[in-house]
């Protein structure tokens, strides 16, 4: 993957919005909470940065071309320091899971916003 694919990627998430911070990181957010940033500018150490679990971020940082994001790993980010330090399909995986571990977190009301809203109470049957 590269930066545009991670970004067509992380854009089709539902409600993903995204965002250019600190003069050079292309940031994704759902409900105005990050999960993962891209770097972009080519001098950077990192390629890109995301949220996942306690196990998976240990897991993560054993590998070669991953390491614990600056000033975010206490959360548990992990930091790429190429595109290909991960399978286009893993990252994929790990980048749905950052997004669904930012949106559970999220307060009530932020993810109520962000459902679509129920119908009516009616039931419609299916026809046979």
């Amino acid at each position: 993957m590269d930066a545009e694919s991670v970004r067509k990627f992380c854009l089709s998430l539902p409600h993903v919005t995204e965002d250019v911070q600190w003069r050079s990181d292309l940031l994704f957010r759902i409900g105005n909470k990050m999960f993962a940033v891209v770097a972009l500018d080519a001098s950077s150490d990192h390629r890109m940065s995301f949220k996942c679990t306690p196990e998976v971020f240990a897991e993560l940082t054993e590998r070669e071309g991953i390491v614990p994001a600056p000033y975010v790993a206490r959360y548990h980010w992990v930091a790429l320091e190429r595109f290909d330090a991960l399978p286009e399909r893993e990252l994929k995986e790990l980048l749905k899971t950052a997004y669904q571990l930012i949106l559970e977190k999220l307060p009530r009301k932020s993810r109520a916003q962000l459902e679509p809203p129920e119908r009516s109470g009616k039931r419609t049957r299916k026809k046979r």
